[in-house]
């Protein structure tokens, strides 16, 4: 492939959904890094570390003294839109320089809190005796997992940090449907990966599927706007599929009276 991409990172530690696009399906990379991600993490209480999870070092150890009750009284605070204070060990940059690559070297620098949705949060598998849960996420893209687990830790005065991170879900994507690297490569072994790969317009299954007329075909081969009546059959949604000789061609939205492009996949 000439060109291939994913659409977002995992943490190390991390396994799951990780979409990859391949050749003009790069083309939609940021939507679907837009989309909302689930994940089931577990958690440990009474632990903090550097990189906020049980690979890294120890900051504290505290004994913990909560019980369900008091976990699932303050899990409301974190629903919604919340600040979040990126971890240093993590990709993003500061004056072009990763924090990650940072904290390796020893050095914390100053973080602006970033705001992220949570969607849902809930909590299940809760241990007192051992201070360990697990919770489900649904959140908003740039959200870490156990940044909100250590913050968590912080709101009941033990601190934590998580033990395990899974993504099963980004946007329409299941993890039942997700393969392993070993499963990907025995299928193209066995000469049928294309079996395995999506159609690029499968992301926008919630946009109205439409053809272009015959007169509309030389203005959607120019990527120029389109009207209504070039258009084969209503359309419900602002933004639109549309389709050339029953090729995905290309996203328009209607803007001021026409469809105009969005994104083309014309090749």
């Amino acid at each position: 492939m000439k060109k291939i991409g994913h659409t977002g990172t995992l943490d190390p530690m991390a396994t799951g959904v990780l979409p990859v696009l391949l050749g003009n399906a790069t083309r939609i990379s940021d939507y679907l890094t837009d989309y909302q991600k689930c994940y089931i993490a577990g958690v440990k209480l009474g632990i903090t570390t550097d990189t906020e999870d049980i690979t890294g070092t120890v900051f504290s150890e505290k004994p913990v003294n909560v019980t369900e009750d008091a976990l699932q009284k303050v899990i409301p605070s974190f629903l919604g839109d919340i600040m979040q204070l990126t971890p240093m060990y993590s990709a993003r940059k500061v004056n072009g320089q990763k924090l990650v690559d940072l904290a390796r070297k020893g050095i914390t620098v100053e973080r602006e809190k970033k705001p992220v949705c949570i969607k849902e949060l809930t909590v299940s598998h809760f241990s007192q005796a051992d201070g360990t849960f697990t919770m489900k996420v649904l959140c908003s893209k740039g959200t870490y997992v156990r940044t909100l687990c250590h913050d968590i830790g912080e709101a009941l005065g033990c601190g934590a940090c998580m033990t395990s991170l899974q993504r099963i879900r980004t946007g329409q994507y299941e993890i039942a449907e997700a393969h392993t690297l070993s499963e990907i490569e025995e299928v193209k072994k066995a000469g049928l990966i294309e079996e395995l790969v999506y159609p690029t317009d499968s992301v926008f299954t919630a946009y109205d599927k439409v053809d272009v007329t015959e007169d509309g075909k030389k203005f959607l081969l120019n990527g120029n706007p389109l009207r209504p009546e070039q258009l084969c059959g209503p359309c419900k949604t602002v933004k639109i599929r549309v389709y050339l000789d029953g090729s995905f061609a290309a996203l328009y939205e209607f803007k001021n009276g026409l469809y105009r492009p969005d994104k083309m996949f014309l090749t």
